[in-house]
């Protein structure tokens, strides 16, 4: 009997904490279904399109963008890495991290969907910039991190070069956007059942149940 699928949307950003702790509560939620064959694309959304090339003091962004104190933002950045070392995730948040642009890292994630990649991609990418402070729009950086997964870092070179992704990034942002997609991370279920953030895996179990059974 063959096994049910499973098409599994995220729209997220690499610069988002969230977006790798909602996926590594997805893993753990997908453990319980051994019946489904799961299909994952990750689609982009920018945080910060308007980011500058050196990027900001990670502390001075999010007092400017949310009006978070120092004091918050120590508490939210511990709190974090809290939850982070209950997913095996190393969140190495310092007072000298930066917050940076990612429209380059989108671009590469397309291209790498047609090698079946883009997983592996995005989660060197998460680790790159949350575990080794790496800053994901360096170019050296991202074809260090696309050769380490598998994929021809002469081709990523080309891809970047060209900005031959560019437009069908910015195309898929907007259409994500026109269906109501505002914060990330965003997971759909076979194309019909949105959840929100990054929610427990017992939510996204029943949430896999419900999509699953239909």
């Amino acid at each position: 009997m063959s096994l049910k699928t499973l098409q599994i949307d995220i729209v997220s950003d690499v610069m988002c904490p969230w977006c790798i702790v909602g996926y590594k509560r997805l893993q753990q939620a997908l453990i319980s279904f051994t019946d489904l064959e799961v299909q994952i694309t990750w689609h982009p959304f920018e945080l910060n399109p308007n980011m500058g090339k050196q990027g900001q003091h990670l502390g001075e962004h999010l007092a400017e963008k949310y009006g978070s104190t120092p004091l918050q933002s120590q508490q939210n950045r511990a709190n974090l890495t809290a939850i982070g070392k209950t997913l095996d995730i190393e969140f190495n948040f310092t007072d000298q991290s930066r917050i940076y642009n990612t429209f380059n890292a989108h671009q590469l994630l397309q291209w790498a969907k047609s090698f079946n990649k883009q997983t592996e991609l995005k989660l060197a990418l998460f680790n790159s910039y949350f575990t080794q402070q790496q800053n994901p729009d360096d170019i050296a950086v991202l074809l260090t991190l696309a050769d380490s997964v598998g994929l021809d870092r002469a081709e990523a070179e080309q891809v970047l070069a060209s900005q031959q992704f560019a437009e069908s990034v910015r195309q898929e942002q907007a259409l994500w956007q026109s269906r109501g997609i505002s914060a990330v991370p965003a997971i759909i279920l076979n194309q019909k059942y949105l959840i929100s953030g990054a929610q427990s895996a017992d939510y996204l179990i029943e949430a896999i149940k419900q999509s699953a059974a239909e």
